[in-house]
């Protein structure tokens, strides 16, 4: 079967590594999700991931924590690191090489994020794991997420979720919430669908970045994506 794409950032939230958890993250979880980017690999996708960190820290509100923004968004992108590491360790157990690049400097664990060297590593067939976000603060890893892929040129941004795509309100609240099977990113903006956040969103419509919403967390639905398959959300200009 012949992908649909041929290089794509994934975008993962820390929170859906947790599994079941309240905290922290779920070996089961990473294993899943190893074994799916392994399956578009071998197809010969060339796969990017950015992943947040809110199993570990999420930015809070600095009246509750005592803790300034930007000192926050720092923990958060280190957050962001560690579970850079996580998922390399299980990529690399089912025979995926990767690198992991980060956008703060700490060269004992991870490579300086290099546009080029990103690029050169995904041809070769490496999964490059962007830790860190973008490496400042006031920014969130969606950002992140469309950032290096505008700089990757990737193909497509597929959002993974605990959701299978974009719904009318939230489908965990409301019953009647009925699912779209493509949005305009102009329909996303008039009728309020909270997709990415604003800035991250922008830039992808801005750069014409097409983006798949979906449920990660369904084992298969990557591979599905990946070929063409109706699984989730498309949103395109």
């Amino acid at each position: 079967m012949l992908p649909k794409y041929k290089r794509i950032l994934l975008k993962l939230s820390g929170e859906s590594l947790m599994g079941d958890k309240n905290f922290g993250m779920d070996s089961a979880v990473i294993s899943q999700y190893a074994q799916d980017i392994k399956s578009i690999t071998d197809l010969g996708v060339q796969v990017a991931v950015v992943i947040g960190g809110g199993n570990i820290y999420r930015g809070m509100n600095e009246a509750e924590t005592g803790i300034e923004r930007a000192h926050g968004d720092y923990m958060g992108m280190l957050a962001t690191v560690i579970n850079g590491m996580a998922l390399q360790a299980g990529l690399e157990k089912v025979g995926v090489y990767t690198r992991l690049q980060s956008a703060i400097k700490m060269e004992q664990i991870a490579e300086p994020y290099i546009r080029r060297r990103a690029i050169r590593h995904v041809e070769k067939g490496r999964v490059v794991i962007f830790g860190a976000g973008t490496g400042n603060p006031y920014f969130t890893t969606d950002t992140a997420g469309s950032l290096r892929a505008i700089e990757i040129s990737a193909d497509v941004i597929l959002k993974g979720t605990r959701v299978d795509g974009i719904y009318t309100a939230d489908p965990e609240k409301d019953p009647t919430a009925t699912k779209y099977e493509t949005v305009t990113f102009q329909e996303c903006l008039s009728k309020n669908l909270r997709v990415m956040d604003m800035t991250a969103f922008t830039l992808c419509m801005e750069n014409n970045l097409p983006i798949i919403v979906f449920n990660m967390n369904k084992e298969g639905n990557l591979r599905r994506v990946v070929t063409g398959e109706k699984v989730g959300t498309l949103v395109t200009g």
